[in-house]
């Protein structure tokens, strides 16, 4: 009987739909999509590293406290989880050959720069990276992209055996052998910058930059990679104690161990609050949408007052009069939610594809949905249902 109704007046009943399916549809279509989104950036953050720890010195600490050569060979003897540490130094000077010069990033470190290196790329095109002996022996060796090879040897990028020199601060060079080209930085920006205007980029030895920079052997900060994420605060806590004991600095707090895990649940947790933030702005079409089923249904109650009159005459109850009317409005709602349902998908998957990402659109979302929407059919539909049920048979059978 309530299909019936509902299905007897197809657009009063489409109308009366519109609000919930809008409501549904958005707030799926939201959350689909920033569900999506939050795991294409988490798993981003996953993949440059779940197990990095970056280190640094605070503000407050002394040059005596700066991390040296030394505490670098301490933390991997004594922390057998640590499979990679290298300092995350940069500096900018300037780099010439015998055909170009040109403003360099340099990036300075241990032979673990390969893979700690968020500056240059670390695939090899030709050539290879520093050793363990490069670094020990200071050599004059440095590794280059292959957008530095081409900017300094007119377009050429196999220079292994080529000369470059960097620039130090007191006007003196440092003369370096290339013995190895990683693939390039600019490729993407090719067309839309003037490369000429970019800087080019090469990375030595951390031994080998002191030749060049004397004072450069206090370093600020650190890149580790440890073994296994689940090692990652055991190793954080023990990097932090050894270097606090071996700077005499117990209790100082100069030293900070941040890992990527934290900052992927602090991402996490921003994203989360901004798409619930959003879903239930879009929600509140839902909260018009309940009032117009309302409005509806009270309109149906009039219009059926001699209907009502006619069933309670005839031995409805209360009770049956009240479950007819809510069933009605529970099915506009239920009707409205799987409509707003399905535009919702079709809306996040295209969006989705749009953004090159894959919605999540999780089997708990989709019952919550139907829930809340049969859920407002229901307080929203009790007023009128209720006003019906109390109709007195009489009264009800004398209205015009």
């Amino acid at each position: 009987m309530a299909i019936d109704s509902v299905m007897a007046n197809k657009m009063r009943s489409f109308l009366t739909m519109l609000g919930i399916i809008i409501g549904i549809a958005a707030v799926i279509a939201i959350l689909g999509v920033g569900n999506g989104a939050t795991e294409e950036i988490t798993g981003t953050f996953n993949n440059l590293g779940a197990s990095t720890i970056s280190l640094s010195v605070t503000e407050e600490a002394t040059d005596d406290e700066a991390i040296t050569e030394n505490d670098i060979m301490a933390l991997k003897n004594a922390i057998p989880e640590i499979e990679r540490i290298s300092p995350d130094a940069t500096t900018f000077t300037g780099v010439s050959s015998d055909f170009e010069s040109r403003q360099s990033v340099v990036s300075y470190g241990t032979p673990d720069l390969q893979y700690t290196n968020q500056t240059m790329e670390s695939t090899i095109v030709h050539g290879r990276y520093f050793n363990e002996t490069d670094y020990a022996d200071g050599k004059n060796v440095v590794v280059i992209s292959e957008d530095t090879a081409s900017a300094l040897f007119n377009g050429r990028t196999d220079v292994l055996g080529e000369q470059i020199s960097l620039d130090g601060e007191s006007g003196n060079q440092l003369d370096l052998t290339v013995i190895g080209v990683v693939e390039g930085t600019f490729q993407d920006l090719q067309g839309s910058f003037d490369l000429s205007q970019m800087p080019v980029y090469t990375a030595l030895p951390l031994t080998t930059m002191e030749k060049l920079d004397p004072n450069i052997g206090g370093l600020e900060s650190l890149t580790v990679q440890v073994s296994s994420k689940d090692a990652i605060e055991s190793v954080s806590t023990q990097i932090v104690r050894i270097l606090e004991t071996r700077h005499d600095a117990v209790g100082e707090n100069w030293y900070s161990a941040t890992n990527f895990l934290q900052a992927l649940d602090q991402v996490d947790q921003v994203l989360s609050l901004f798409i619930n933030f959003i879903a239930a702005v879009a929600a509140i079409a839902l909260l018009v949408g309940g009032i117009g089923v309302m409005n509806i249904m009270l309109v149906s109650v009039t219009e059926r007052t001699r209907e009502i009159g006619t069933r309670k005459a005839l031995g409805a109850t209360t009770g049956t009069i009240l479950v007819q009317f809510l069933m009605e409005s529970v099915i506009l709602c239920l009707i409205g939610g799987i409509i707003g349902l399905i535009l919702g998908i079709g809306l996040a998957t295209g969006v989705s594809n749009a953004l090159n990402i894959v919605p999540n659109i999780t089997l708990g979302s989709v019952l919550l949905v139907l829930f809340f929407s049969s859920a407002v059919g229901i307080f929203f539909g009790i007023y009128p249902a209720r006003k019906a049920a109390k109709l007195d048979p009489i009264e009800a059978l004398r209205y015009e």
